[in-house]
């Protein structure tokens, strides 16, 4: 089947690169059946998120984030990476890219091949937990049965400190490695791809202005406009898998 005009172009701004910068949002995501946060019934929208002052603050309000955690706990185990993932995997193993950006925190990005350091996860990982203390990995699985014995939120067995999913919370500092790495990447790319982003939640969406102003192109992929279209040199409203895929030639 003969390309569209867009995705053809977008296949001549990837052509036409040395170097990539990849920024991924929810959007390339619910195409693997992740439920959405932010968008008009997405899950923000039936139940306000929980700050990270009252996470720490509360034990009522830890149990609930980790009730609400292992409750979509079925729905990430399933999921898979789809034809978008794997586009960006591509484009990264074609070495025109050295890394994806991404605001997602389902850990399907490593699953469709990338290794950790290949992934700049801006907003943490929901995959796995981390304890605020000593800093030490809890896998999700244990905590979620101990909490179905007693209702109890998790402590580290190590050293006794709050455990907490290894995503960055409202009201919890960004991630300084990851600011920097996202950063660098931005400003060495002669394009920008954003694919699934609303662009509305900052300093993450900062990115792909700081690329233009750059002088890189930038292209932007989502099912809906964004705040930044006018910025940009090609915009394509439409599924990310079958979008990227194409210009990208895998199936």
């Amino acid at each position: 089947m003969p390309l569209d005009r867009d995705i053809l172009a977008l296949q001549q701004l990837i052509r036409e690169a040395r170097r990539i910068a990849i920024f991924t949002g929810a959007g390339i995501s619910t195409e693997s059946g992740i439920p959405d946060f932010r968008s008009p019934g997405g899950i923000w929208t039936r139940q306000a998120p929980i700050d990270f002052g009252a996470f720490m603050a509360s034990e009522a309000a830890r149990r609930e984030a980790w009730r609400r955690r292992f409750a979509i706990d079925p729905t990430l185990r399933q999921a898979k990476p789809n034809r978008g993932h794997r586009a960006v995997a591509e484009l990264v193993r074609r070495g025109r890219a050295a890394a994806v950006i991404t605001q997602n925190i389902d850990g399907l990005h490593q699953a469709s091949g990338l290794a950790e350091e290949q992934v700049i996860e801006l907003h943490g990982n929901s995959t796995y937990a981390r304890c605020l203390d000593c800093a030490g990995r809890h896998e999700i699985e244990p905590l979620r049965l101990a909490f179905e014995r007693n209702e109890v939120a998790p402590r580290c067995g190590a050293c006794g400190g709050i455990v907490k999913t290894a995503t960055v919370s409202f009201g919890q500092s960004m991630p300084e490695e990851a600011m920097r790495r996202a950063e660098a990447e931005t400003r060495a790319a002669e394009l920008f791809i954003v694919l699934g982003s609303s662009l509305v939640v900052y300093p993450a969406a900062g990115f792909p202005e700081l690329a233009k102003h750059g002088g890189a192109r930038l292209a932007i992929v989502n099912r809906e406009p964004t705040p930044l279209d006018a910025l940009a040199d090609l915009v394509l409203n439409g599924a990310i898998g079958q979008t990227l895929g194409a210009a990208v030639s895998i199936d």
